[in-house]
């Protein structure tokens, strides 16, 4: 067990990756909602 007061080792750019793959997800999820308007989509049947 590491001893209290250490800090947590600092994000890689693995952390950052994971970010940068979520903000995409997400930015793409609310495109396929905005094109689904634009033909009189509904989100729930």
């Amino acid at each position: 067990m590491a001893p209290r007061g250490t800090d947590s080792p600092a994000p890689d750019i693995y952390v950052g990756l994971l970010f940068v793959s979520l903000a995409s997800l997400i930015t793409g999820i609310i495109f396929l909602v905005l094109e689904l308007g634009k033909y009189g989509g509904k989100l729930a049947p």
